[in-house]
């Protein structure tokens, strides 16, 4: 078996990311692809609705115009800690890695329907804690591969803390 062919039984489905996404064209892409699902919950309900509206909102609420810009930084931020991580050799490290990133991904992405169209804020809160021990452990996880990658995701770690607090002041205010 040649060293490609077994990088290639090592990593599965992920063995043509390796030239699919290696240069800048796959950082755009990546970025872009983690930017609209990262997202997409938000246009499709998020802060506009009536409901959210109504509630009384915590002192520790920021300006409503600086959600979208960190979400923005964030998503670009772990769309480039992924590349990196695509870009590093094929190993069981990078496989663990981008499992966790997927998982704390979907926890991610089923927080906005759960806090704005369900309208649990109390669910919202075991999600997004959730959220930010697999954030956590995604951070590790790249480090493994990449330490570049997992520094890259140390804003967003902050900011999931941050968006826990905000979500439980959230609770004990409404």
């Amino acid at each position: 078996m040649t060293d490609s062919a077994s990088a290639v039984d090592r990593d599965g489905p992920l063995s043509g990311l390796d030239d699919r996404l290696d240069g800048l064209v796959g950082l755009v892409v990546l970025v872009v692809l983690v930017n609209v699902v990262g997202g997409v919950p938000a246009v499709l309900g998020g802060p506009g609705s009536a409901w959210f509206e109504a509630l009384v909102k915590p002192a520790i609420y920021p300006p409503s115009w600086l959600f979208g810009v960190v979400w923005t930084t964030l998503f670009t931020l772990t769309g480039a800690a992924v590349w990196l991580l695509v870009r590093a050799g094929a190993s069981r490290e990078r496989r663990l890695a981008l499992a966790a990133f997927v998982v704390q991904f979907a926890f991610n992405v089923a927080w906005t329907p759960t806090f704005f169209t369900f309208q649990r804020i109390d669910l919202a809160l075991g999600i997004i804690v959730v959220l930010a021990a697999l954030v956590a452990g995604t951070v590790a996880a790249f480090a493994r591969v990449d330490r570049r990658a997992a520094a890259l995701l140390v804003p967003y770690l902050a900011w999931v803390c941050f968006a826990a607090v905000l979500n439980y002041r959230f609770l004990v205010v409404n």
